[in-house]
C-alpha cells in the first residue's frame, strides 16, 4: 500500500490514520473516525493497538514517510496518539 507523503496540516494526520489501520489489520474502523488526539494504544483506547501493530507501524513509516522510531521509549513518546506522530514526522522533517 503506498501512502501520500504530506506535511500539510490535516492531510498527514489522515494520512497516518490510513496507515495506522492497514498496518494493524484494524478493519472495524475508518480513517474518519479516529480523532488526532484518541488514544492508540492501552486499555482506555478503542482501537486497543498492542506492541506488534507498533512493531509493523514503525516499519511502515520508516518506509513510506522516511523516519524512523527507535526503542520502545520513543515508539511510546511518539505513538500514542495521532497528532504526537504526526508532530514526530514534521519535526524529523523540518531537520
Amino acid at each position: 500500500m503506498n501512502y501520500t507523503f504530506t506535511l500539510e496540516p490535516e492531510l498527514l494526520e489522515f494520512e497516518l490514520k490510513k496507515l495506522i489501520l492497514r498496518e494493524s489489520e484494524k478493519e472495524d474502523f475508518k480513517p474518519s473516525e479516529i480523532t488526532d488526539d484518541e488514544l492508540l494504544f492501552g486499555d482506555q483506547s478503542r482501537i486497543q493497538l498492542d506492541s506488534l501493530d507498533a512493531l509493523q507501524i514503525a516499519v511502515a513509516l520508516q518506509a513510506h514517510f522516511k523516519v524512523r522510531l527507535q526503542g520502545d521509549r520513543m515508539v511510546r513518546k511518539h505513538m500514542m496518539n495521532v497528532r504526537g506522530l504526526a508532530a514526530f514526522i514534521r519535526e524529523q522533517h523540518q531537520k
